[in-house]
C-alpha cells in the first residue's frame, strides 16, 4: 500500500473537523472535491479521525462522526474547533525540527521556515493567556522539578515507574544523565542499576520520585541513546509479527513503526512490525477487539486467544470459542 506523505495528509486532517463543523450533513463527495482527494481517501481520513482525541481516549474524548446516507456530520469535536495551542514540549520539538529544516537549503522554502520559527519563538517568549501553554499535571511538574534538581546536584534518583509494555510497576534506582523531548514527550535518560544499562523513562509514567543523598554514578562508558528516529528503535533481535487490520484499526500502521503494510482488499491491511515485549503486543491486539488478528507467529496468536478466553471466563461468559 502506498502511503501519502505526512506533510500532505496532516494539514488536511487538522482542517477537516472545523470544515465539517461548519457544514453539518455535507455530502462526502462534496468534501472530497473541496479537499482535492478521492472519496476513498477521504473515508480513510475520517476513519483515522475516529481514533483521534484527548488523553483518556474514552467516550466523549474522541472525535465522533455520524453518517446518514452519503453525508457526514461531526457529533463530537474533541476540542478541535479551538485554535491550536502548543504545550512547551510540543513547541520545543517543533522549533528543533524547523531549525533543522532551515539548515538544509534547497530542500524547503527556507524563508517560510524562518518566518514560522520566528512566530513560534515569539509565542514562547510571551507565553501568556494567548501564548504557549504548559499542560502538565501537578505530578508531572513535581517529577520534572525533582529530575532537574538531581541533574544539577549530580544525585541519584529512586523512582516508582509504570512500564506499559509489561503493565507493571517497579521501583528502580537510577543515575540521571539528561532530560529529553522525544516526539513531544518528556523523558529522563538514566543509567538503570536494576537493568544494568541506559534506559529512557517517560516522565508521565513516573509515579513517585525521590532525590537521594548519594551521588549519581553512571559508568563512564554509558552512552546516550540515539533518539533521532524516536524513543523506540526496533532491533534485529526483536521478533516480528504479522497482523491483519480491519478498517477500525488502520491507525496502527501509522501510529507504530511498521516494516511492511500491504492492502489485501478494500479496508483491510496486512502489516509486519517488530516488538520487544509479547505481552505488549497481546494487549494491543486485544484492545483492538475484532479489528485486528494475528497471522504470525502462531504462538502469539495462541497467546491472544488464551488471554481472550481468560477474560471471557472472568466475566462469566462462554470462553470455549476462539
Amino acid at each position: 500500500m502506498t502511503h501519502e506523505g505526512v506533510g500532505e495528509r496532516l494539514p488536511r486532517l487538522l482542517s477537516l473537523v472545523p470544515y465539517l463543523l461548519a457544514r453539518p450533513g455535507v455530502l462526502v463527495a462534496e468534501v472530497a472535491e473541496d479537499f482535492g482527494v478521492t472519496e476513498r481517501q477521504l473515508r480513510r481520513d475520517l476513519e483515522l479521525l475516529w481514533m483521534c482525541g484527548l488523553p483518556g481516549y474514552g467516550p466523549g474524548d474522541l472525535v465522533d462522526l455520524s453518517f446518514a446516507g452519503d453525508t457526514v456530520t461531526v457529533t463530537e469535536d474533541a476540542g478541535m474547533r479551538r485554535p491550536l495551542r502548543l504545550t512547551t514540549a510540543e513547541a520545543t520539538a517543533l522549533l528543533v525540527a524547523l531549525r533543522t529544516l532551515g539548515e538544509q537549503p534547497g530542500v524547503v522554502d527556507t524563508g517560510a521556515v524562518r518566518r514560522a520559527t520566528a512566530k513560534i519563538e515569539q509565542a514562547v517568549g510571551v507565553a501568556g493567556p494567548a501564548g504557549v501553554t504548559v499542560e502538565l499535571t501537578r505530578e508531572e511538574e513535581a517529577t520534572t522539578a525533582a529530575v532537574r534538581r538531581a541533574l544539577e546536584a549530580g544525585r541519584a534518583l529512586r523512582i516508582v515507574y509504570y512500564t506499559a509494555g509489561r503493565d507493571a510497576v517497579s521501583q528502580r534506582t537510577v543515575d540521571p544523565m539528561r532530560l529529553l523531548i522525544v516526539e513531544g514527550r518528556g523523558y529522563l535518560e538514566a543509567w538503570c542499576r536494576r537493568a544494568g544499562g541506559v534506559r529512557l523513562f517517560r516522565l508521565d509514567r513516573v509515579e513517585d520520585v525521590e532525590v537521594l543523598d548519594e551521588p549519581a554514578a553512571a559508568p563512564p562508558d554509558a552512552e546516550p541513546a540515539d533518539v533521532s528516529a524516536g524513543a523506540f528503535r526496533a532491533r534485529a533481535e526483536h521478533p516480528s509479527a504479522v497482523l491483519l487490520l480491519e478498517a477500525g484499526a488502520l491507525w496502527v500502521s501509522e501510529y507504530y513503526p511498521v516494516e511492511e503494510a500491504v492492502e489485501v482488499e478494500t479496508g483491510r491491511v496486512r502489516v509486519r512490525l517488530r516488538y520487544a515485549d509479547p505481552d505488549w503486543l497481546v494487549r494491543l491486539v486485544l484492545g483492538l477487539g475484532g479489528s485486528a488478528r494475528v497471522l504470525e507467529p502462531p504462538e502469539l496468536a495462541d497467546a491472544v486467544g488464551r488471554r481472550a478466553r481468560e477474560a471471557l471466563a472472568a466475566a462469566g461468559e462462554d470462553g470455549s470459542r476462539r
